[in-house]
């Protein structure tokens, strides 16, 4: 089985497959950290941090959107407040200014704004963004500078001005061209505006161009995505992300506006992305870790071949940055093996920045065990696979000896074709590739602890 198999999966391994888990964009997953975590220890951190010279990682997020979308699980405000952004940009000058007196000025190396929609900000707001970021940090000279935008709302002059500030990636959301799609999740975006952003953005020298796609929403169907497909085939983004659409509306109430009679069933939302997968591949581009996908030459192409694919809560890439700044309401650090998650709301994001503290609301300084097993899935979760050999190196004792709890679970993913072990590495097979979650999971030891319907999202 090669990556331009069409990965047929019956009823029966679907249904067994098909389970609450996380994502791992961290591990542990951010809801088994302590809502207690002492402000004090991400200072700890900080300080510890400021020994080092490599360069930063840096995530800010603007929570500001015009309107919540139905299908969004995303930290967001809908504004309708004159001056909120300015305020909300005076305390997170606070915030650079303090994370600045820990760190030092080391420059980053990957700068990744998200939402909400960043580009809800004017022109001068952006600039001033951008501005107080470079002012205490600065940039490496090949420094990876990603936003989120949306088409429906971003300006001719506001692509310029990012171009010329240095942003070199942006992500459109698109999620789907379908009318009665988009009129479901709330989220009326015609193919129009996509293709008209993007020909700015070509134009003012954007060469790194991703496309967000979520398959299972409601009133989706086979022909319909195809369409889309071709339609994003044609328009030739660098990169594509294709995401399961997690439908959590216990913990997000703007999904109760999603009627679930709607959404495809389990078999027809896992051929939406085999689909996605195969059109994807017969039009040249690659499969990238878990969801994503690069055009042939894509520095993240190149990565994964070579084995050195990174991921972070800005998703896959190639850049250094061992630490990640979190700025901003909800925003995560993780810096020096501890994690640190801002508090959401407005209010509780500035009282503690007033009194000089960091916002901190949760967080989790990783054990050893926790740090062995965060490295084997991030392994996973990029290059499909763990070499013995640099496991043993980096953590003093061999792989099978430390997992040897979890054999009889590696022996069914085997069984299940996800998996074949050898004396020197453990590789994830094709039809693994599609269940990594799965695979991943494997090594997680908190999933007793919280693994339901209302704390994660479906592995299909």
């Amino acid at each position: 089985m090669n990556e331009h198999t069409d990965l047929a999966v019956d009823a029966e391994v679907l249904a067994r497959h098909d389970r609450p888990g996380p994502r791992y964009t961290s591990y542990p997953p951010a809801n088994v950290w302590d809502e207690a975590f002492p402000e004090a220890r991400y200072r700890q951190a900080l300080a510890e941090a400021a020994e080092r010279r490599e360069p930063l990682s840096l995530y800010t997020h603007i929570p500001f959107c015009h309107g919540r979308c139905a299908y969004c699980g995303c930290n967001v405000i809908v504004n309708r407040k004159p001056g909120a952004e300015d305020r909300y940009l005076d305390y997170v000058e606070r915030e650079l200014a303090l994370l600045a007196e820990f760190v030092g000025h080391r420059p980053v190396a990957q700068l990744h704004w998200g939402g909400g929609t960043p580009t809800f900000l004017t022109v001068e707001r952006l600039e001033r963004l951008h501005g107080m970021i470079g002012a205490r940090f600065g940039f490496t000279e090949d420094a990876e500078q990603a936003l989120e935008v949306d088409p429906r709302v971003t300006t001719r002059e506001q692509a310029r001005v990012l171009r010329a500030l240095g942003f070199n990636r942006v992500s459109l959301g698109v999620q789907d061209f379908d009318p009665a799609v988009q009129k479901a999740i709330g989220r009326n975006q015609t193919e129009e505006q996509t293709r008209r952003l993007m020909e700015w953005l070509r134009e003012d020298g954007f060469n790194g161009i991703n496309i967000d796609l979520v398959y299972g929403l409601p009133k989706q169907n086979l022909e319909a995505w195809d369409r889309t497909l071709a339609t994003i085939a044609e328009l030739r983004p660098e990169r594509l992300a294709v995401y399961s659409y997690a439908h959590l509306p216990s913990k997000l109430h703007n999904q109760r506006r999603i009627a679930e009679e709607e959404l495809p069933p389990r078999e027809t939302k896992y051929e939406l992305f085999a689909l996605a997968r195969r059109r994807l591949l017969e039009a040249g581009y690659r499969a990238i870790g878990m969801d994503h996908f690069a055009a042939p030459g894509d520095e993240l192409t190149e990565a994964m071949d070579a084995g050195r694919l990174r991921r972070n809560f800005m998703g896959y890439t190639v850049q250094p940055g061992a630490d990640m700044l979190g700025v901003g309401a909800s925003a995560i650090g993780d810096i020096q093996g501890v994690y640190a998650q801002n508090a959401k709301k407005l209010s509780t994001y500035y009282q503690p920045l007033d009194e000089g503290r960091f916002p901190v609301h949760c967080g989790h300084a990783l054990s050893a065990d926790d740090a062995m097993r965060r490295w084997v899935i991030h392994e996973l979760m990029c290059n499909f696979g763990v070499d013995h050999a640099a496991f043993e190196a980096r953590f003093g004792q061999p792989f099978g000896e430390a997992f040897a709890r979890e054999d009889p679970a590696l022996k069914e993913l085997e069984a299940a074709d996800f998996i074949e072990r050898g004396p020197d590495r453990l590789a994830v097979k094709p039809l693994g590739r599609v269940f990594i979650r799965n695979v991943a999971m494997t090594f997680d030891a908190y999933l007793g602890r919280a693994v339901s319907e209302k704390a994660y999202s479906r592995t299909v």
